[in-house]
């Protein structure tokens, strides 16, 4: 048996076609023909019954998917150039570049930082058909910064621990649009699959999972803020989720506002300056620059920092001589 996925059709939505209304409100990563499939194996129930294909559906309705075990993967091992931060028998620390893909999915299934490490550490600790090998914990395609790396079982249970407990530091420096009203705080909101578009992730109570982020002013300016951001919890998207519902999205992010959107409502003599921000940098202005964990084997606690990055770094100049 799979994974078995239950929830209940929200009350914001209409009656439609089932196929048609998950591949819209779930928050499973679905396309509508991998949802006909299911359908069509037997293996979606609606209020405890198997789902016809031409089913219609409507709120207040209990749905069960149950999604097969993956197949093993097999991941292929590319020549990519890693900047390897720390490295011993048991763990590695990379500095993941912007623009890299942290592992193979549907539409990335090479140039990612896991082909990479295969080819130049061979094998790493996974569970049957993972797409993930030796990976704790992920970062967004265009995040730069450093992730933990995992060479060993243990040494992945022990990481992953680190993460639930929250003893794993990951600290970010984050760019962001507007003035927060306190220079210090915790953002504690819900993220699930956002029900208006599946693949983007939204603050809502829908088949959603606790979120928490703190954050600490460290620099600000005319139209922007520098902050210090610490994840609590480690949901898809998170940081930038927050910060876009509190209408002060991640400067440069092109999915949750940053971009066009929230630049077309600043103070006119400000926006010049805007757009030659955003033409040095063409992503989101967030680097995980820290990472501090307790070694999985020693025991010893470990801290990292990487350096900003050369765009990220150009931005910031620009801001700091003619934005304060």
């Amino acid at each position: 048996m799979g994974d078995i996925q239950k929830f209940t059709i929200p009350d914001i939505s209409g009656t439609g076609r089932i196929d048609k209304l998950l591949a819209e409100l779930s928050e499973l990563e679905l396309s509508r023909s991998r949802i006909v499939k299911l359908i069509e194996a037997s293996l979606v129930k609606v209020d405890g019954k198997i789902a016809d294909k031409k089913m219609k559906v409507g709120p207040g309705q209990v749905v069960e998917i149950e999604i097969p075990a993956p197949e093993p993967i097999d991941i292929v091992g590319e020549d990519i150039p890693l900047d390897i931060i720390f490295e011993d028998e048991h763990i590695l620390v990379v500095n993941k570049p912007a623009g890299m893909v942290t592992h193979p999915a549907a539409g990335n299934w090479s140039g990612t930082l896991v082909n990479g490490l295969i080819y130049h550490f061979g094998q790493l600790p996974s569970t049957s058909g993972d797409d993930r090998p030796g990976i704790v914990h992920r970062l967004d395609k265009n995040t730069s910064g450093l992730l933990a790396v995992a060479r060993t079982d243990i040494a992945l249970v022990e990481l992953q621990k680190a993460i639930t407990s929250r003893s794993m530091k990951r600290t970010y420096l984050g760019l962001i649009c507007g003035h927060m009203k306190e220079e210090k705080g915790s953002l504690n909101f819900p993220i699930g699959r956002s029900i208006r578009d599946r693949k983007k992730m939204a603050v809502t109570n829908h088949n959603s999972r606790d979120a928490i982020t703190d954050y600490q002013l460290l620099e600000r300016y005319r139209t922007y803020e520098l902050h210090e951001i610490n994840l609590q919890t480690g949901r898809t998207h998170q940081i930038r989720v927050h910060f876009s519902h509190m209408n002060h999205p991640v400067f440069g992010d092109p999915e949750y506002g940053g971009r066009t959107t929230w630049h077309k409502g600043i103070f006119a003599p400000e926006r010049d300056l805007g757009k030659r921000m955003l033409e040095l940098l063409d992503r989101q202005a967030l680097h995980a620059q820290k990472l501090e964990f307790d070694h999985p084997a020693t025991g010893e606690r470990l801290k990292f920092e990487s350096d900003i990055p050369d765009d990220y770094q150009a931005l910031l100049d620009l801001v700091r001589e003619e934005g304060s």
